[in-house]
């Protein structure tokens, strides 16, 4: 497959730096949002802005619409980068207007994202032959930093991308690799989506400045201030119950600071030193980062409710006690008064209820239990 055309679904951070970077790349992008205020700046500017590495560029995608109707038919790819929370909306508003051969790319998947979407689309009984594959993480690191104007502080580097089914994982990890040439292939979508960075680092680094956020409005550096060393250690104790899950499933057991690493955030020092806290204070990208300015933020929304829910509930599956990431999930839903046990991705949701903990491998594969 040639893919020339992508749908670009989502126009917040990584959904402008992908519209931006691929119509600057010769691609024929068309951005989506349903949000006309959100959608608004482009229009009134005629395009994006991108800044990266002190080179400025200006880019007119080909089409920028809150229409999902013009924006789905005839595309190759679809890029769907939003938050995990309005997944579900979004995968439900674009089926009917899915065709056979589509690729749709979670960019990223966060935790059981493919698996979600697999579900989603099944529910709605879509019989056309789609694809999907997620990264681990978004491709850009990267910033709104005024109306249409978007900075790329770094591409990341060594993304892992997995399908659901497993069984196309080659394929397509091949075909969004012509586009970004730092994909390497996963073993399967629970290799990519419990390496995510997001989920172990952002609910003990909000939790633990909840006052100074709420005090201050967020007026800090969130990784080199928030970070403190006592966080690092919160941090660790989510990724030794996140290792404990990646060993019962057999996978590679890369720790924190290796991910963060290969995906270009930190220094050699900061790996070599096996600190989290290091490692984070070694981030170049991420050094000028401000906090969320409220609580009310998709670090604590999404990170929880998509990213240690599921990885609690995966644990819950397979035998393994998750009692770091148990109480953050109750703190943050007392916080934020959200019930993320129940909102949140559920082993329902991503289509593993009732599921044996013996055939996930196999699920994970061939999308189905043959047995």
């Amino acid at each position: 497959m040639t893919i020339r055309k992508i749908a670009v679904l989502g126009a917040g951070n990584g959904g402008c730096a992908a519209a931006a970077d691929l119509t600057l790349r010769g691609y024929e992008v068309r951005l989506y949002s349903r949000s006309e205020s959100t959608l608004q700046p482009v229009r009134e500017r005629g395009g994006i802005e991108i800044l990266e590495e002190g080179r400025q560029a200006f880019a007119r995608p080909r089409l920028v619409t809150s229409n999902i109707v013009e924006a789905v038919p005839g595309t190759e790819l679809i890029m769907i980068a939003a938050p995990a929370s309005a997944h579900e909306e979004l995968v439900s508003s674009l089926a009917p207007h899915l065709s056979d051969g589509q690729i749709i790319l979670l960019n990223p998947g966060h935790t059981g994202g493919s698996l979600h979407l697999a579900a989603i689309l099944t529910g709605l009984g879509v019989k056309k032959k789609i694809r999907s594959c997620e990264t681990v993480t978004l491709t850009y690191i990267c910033r709104l930093i005024g109306p249409a104007k978007v900075e790329i502080y770094r591409r990341t580097t060594h993304l892992r991308c997995a399908a659901f089914p497993g069984k196309f994982t080659a394929e397509l990890a091949g075909e969004v690799g012509k586009i970004y040439p730092d994909i390497v292939a996963a073993a399967n979508v629970l290799e990519t989506g419990l390496s995510n960075i997001n989920a172990i680092m952002h609910p003990a680094g909000m939790l633990g400045n909840a006052g100074r956020i709420e005090h201050q409005g967020g007026d800090f550096l969130f990784y080199r201030d928030g970070i403190t060393p006592a966080i690092a250690r919160l941090i660790s104790a989510v990724d030794r119950e996140r290792l404990n899950i990646i060993g019962k499933l057999r996978l590679k057991p890369l720790s924190f600071v290796e991910i963060f690493y290969q995906a270009g955030l930190t220094s050699d020092a900061g790996r070599s030193s096996g600190s989290i806290y290091r490692a984070i204070q070694e981030s170049a990208p991420n050094r000028t980062i401000k906090s969320p300015a409220s609580l009310d933020h998709r670090y604590v929304h999404e990170d929880v409710g998509y990213g240690l829910v599921p990885m609690a509930e995966i644990g819950r599956l397979l035998g393994v006690e998750t009692p770091v990431m148990d109480s953050l999930i109750t703190l943050a839903s007392e916080v934020n008064q959200k019930a993320y046990r129940r909102e949140g991705l559920t082993l329902e949701k991503m289509g593993l209820a009732g599921l044996h903990a013996n055939d996930l491998s196999e699920f994970l594969y061939e999308g189905v239990v043959k047995g």
